[in-house]
């Protein structure tokens, strides 16, 4: 029965770790094309769920600055838009703000070092928070577009006729488990066999050289944040869903970067690895050694893995090993 309790232990772990991935693709993506880690990865997470709520609900941007300035008290448009279609002008929403992230940041920043650009990203985090919090309110909201919750009773009903216990599995981390596995083939897909994918990893190594072969560096950039904007936006319905709108989600840029540590930041399969490693060994260590050492491992067992990895092998598992001669 020991057994059957780990197991269930570590499927749940597993499908935790689909979560962690996720948000990983979007930091990969960015690294891939600018060779910079994007701070903002958590952010634009956060932002796309609260604007997809803010759409479906149809609330007011900026309302409260708008009561505050004419002394009125409008909240809502008085009607609700359907979940689809709502996704839809929320990625819409994401890819004019990557048009104006190159516009207005990264165009500037053409051939500066890579420190330069990552501390652009901090700022456009703390931006893109305050954005958020001024458009649609820091009130918790709840983010409901269909997905199915709870716990599935069809792998409960199957494994328990299989082993004689059912495991009690959230239906919502199945379908980030599904969804993740197609945005993956489909990101591998397009970097590997694709014009603007093999553009795209040309711009990650010389920004001038690129530019001197004819790459443009305004479509690849535009390009690469639209798409890791699309996947916070994925990110952001998943954890939305299972915790609420709420801006602690931004914080899940941290648990990401252990799993970029493990995966390696230029691998978008290695970003999922790292993410299934890391759920399933935080959850494990959990259960095995969590009440020897007074709980509470799941805070700080990602970090203390990802330093051993850095210490042994510090481009990760599917990540380049980079030689420079001097």
């Amino acid at each position: 029965m020991e057994f059957l309790y780990a197991s269930e232990v570590l499927a749940n772990g597993l499908m935790a770790g689909v979560m962690y991935s996720l948000v990983a693709l979007g930091f990969v993506l960015i690294y891939k094309a600018s060779g910079v880690f994007n701070y903002a990865q958590g952010v634009m997470a956060l932002f796309a769920a609260m604007t997809l709520v803010g759409i479906m609900e149809g609330r007011v941007p900026f309302a409260h600055l708008i009561n505050a300035a004419f002394g009125v008290h409008v909240s809502s448009f008085g009607w609700t838009v359907p979940g689809l279609f709502a996704i839809l002008l929320t990625a819409l929403i994401m890819v004019g703000l990557a048009i104006a992230i190159e516009k207005l940041v990264l165009k500037h920043l053409v051939g500066q070092e890579p420190i330069i650009l990552f501390m652009a990203t901090i700022g456009l985090a703390w931006f893109l928070e305050g954005l958020g919090d001024v458009m649609w309110g820091a009130d918790v909201k709840v983010l409901d577009v269909g997905l199915p919750q709870g716990i599935s009773e069809t792998v409960e009903t199957m494994t328990d006729n299989w082993l004689g216990y059912g495991f009690f599995i959230d239906r919502l981390d199945i379908w980030a488990a599904v969804i993740a596995a197609a945005l993956v083939a489909a990101l591998v897909g397009f970097s590997q066999y694709t014009k603007q994918g093999r553009a795209m990893r040309a711009v990650a190594d010389d920004h001038q050289a690129a530019l001197s072969v004819g790459i443009s560096l305004q479509f690849i950039w535009i390009m690469v944040w639209s798409i890791a904007g699309f996947v916070a936006l994925v990110a952001g319905i998943m954890w939305g869903t299972k915790s609420g709108v709420q801006f602690s989600l931004s914080l899940i840029a941290l648990k990401a970067l252990p799993v970029l540590m493990l995966g390696g930041f230029t691998s978008i399969p290695g970003a999922i690895v790292g993410g299934l490693i890391i759920g399933m060994g935080e959850k494990l260590f959990e259960y095995f050694v969590g009440s020897m050492v007074g709980g509470a491992t799941e805070n700080w067992f990602a970090y203390v893995l990802a330093l051993i990895f850095l210490v042994f092998r510090p481009q990760g598992l599917f990540g380049e090993r980079i030689i420079e001669r001097v």
